[in-house]
């Protein structure tokens, strides 16, 4: 399986990224399926999860400002980033695995990832 990450870049605080990951495997929608960053100098951050059936779940530092979704026809999974904030600087992955339950909390369960596009937010 492949995941390749597009639409990252630098944007202003306030503003917005819709992030994009292209699965190869055509079962992924199947899969749970998880966005993460990384900081300069920080471990790998699980931010969100999107299982199976469509259900998504946020860390608190990210709740209410991104949005993770997926277009089965099109093997992508998206995460809509609204209000960026300096902190929200990072590498971010996409990444895939069979696991259940489905949550970001433990990137080391995912054995899929993407190779990363960078996010940086500016005051």
């Amino acid at each position: 399986m492949q995941l390749v990450e597009s639409g990252g870049g630098s944007v202003q605080a306030g503003g917005s990224l819709r992030l994009s990951c292209v699965v190869s495997e055509y079962t992924y929608s199947r899969y749970c399926l998880g966005w993460f960053r990384q900081a300069p100098g920080k471990g790998r951050e699980g931010i969100a999860s999107i299982d199976s059936d469509g259900r998504t779940m946020y860390a608190d530092s990210v709740k209410g400002r991104f949005t993770s979704s997926k277009d089965i026809a099109n093997h992508t999974l998206y995460l809509q980033m609204n209000s960026l904030k300096p902190e929200d600087t990072a590498m971010y992955y996409c990444a895939a695995d069979y696991l259940s339950p489905c949550w970001y909390g433990r990137p080391y369960e995912f054995n899929y990832w993407g190779q990363g596009t960078q996010v940086t937010v500016s005051s």
